[in-house]
């Protein structure tokens, strides 16, 4: 009689178990994301004064401290100076040095966050990497348009460190370029390669 007690436990654990197992697989895959899909939109969804505008004037918003010379190479004037060689090489706007001669005014700002200590992504937490912010205006009415961010991503080294904030510079111009077409396939052409430190894996 107490073999068949012991068994008829075991078993009941083991049903028991299983139940709860399957339970928290199946939590686990109701609440995984679906696969990211490019923000995609048509002409009519931009502002139209983005999608016409001629005259850029580029605004040197600021980095915040801590940043120069180290982790990155220069002074907080970089990103600003960085952006508008990079706009201007493209072509597509005349760069004008008086905002009242401007279609729009596109603000530059480098933004280090602090981060959560112990952030996650099931929290909704972002990742404490700087990144660039670029808040484009319609010159005229000065209304904010647009907003754009490309964060820069971790490095050890100084060298590489430079390496990604210039290639986050690349890609900004690269989200511009993509808003003001027509045709818009991606608003973000050129996502980031994102490097996460083995202490964070």
């Amino acid at each position: 009689m107490l073999c068949h007690v012991v068994s008829s436990s075991r078993l009941l654990f083991a049903v028991i178990t299983g139940a709860a197992v399957f339970g928290a697989v199946q939590l686990a895959a109701a609440q995984t994301p679906a696969s990211y899909t490019p923000s995609t939109a048509g002409a009519s969804s931009i502002p139209a004064p983005i999608l016409n505008a001629r005259t850029v004037f580029i605004a040197n918003g600021g980095a915040d401290g801590g940043l120069f010379p180290e982790p990155f190479s220069g002074d907080p004037n970089r990103g600003y100076f960085a952006f508008f060689a990079q706009l201007k090489s493209v072509g597509k706007y005349d760069l004008v040095s008086d905002p009242s001669q401007a279609d729009l005014v596109m603000d530059i700002q480098l933004t280090a966050p602090n981060g959560p200590r112990q952030g996650g992504k099931q929290l909704g937490a972002a990742d404490p990497l700087p990144f660039f912010k670029l808040v484009i205006y319609d010159a005229k009415t000065r209304f904010a348009l647009w907003t754009i961010t490309e964060p820069i991503e971790w490095a050890i080294l100084q060298k590489t460190h430079d390496r990604n904030f210039d290639d986050a510079v690349v890609r900004l111009s690269a989200d511009v370029q993509a808003l003001s077409q027509k045709s818009t396939a991606s608003l973000y052409p050129q996502p980031s390669t994102r490097l996460v430190p083995a202490w964070q894996r």
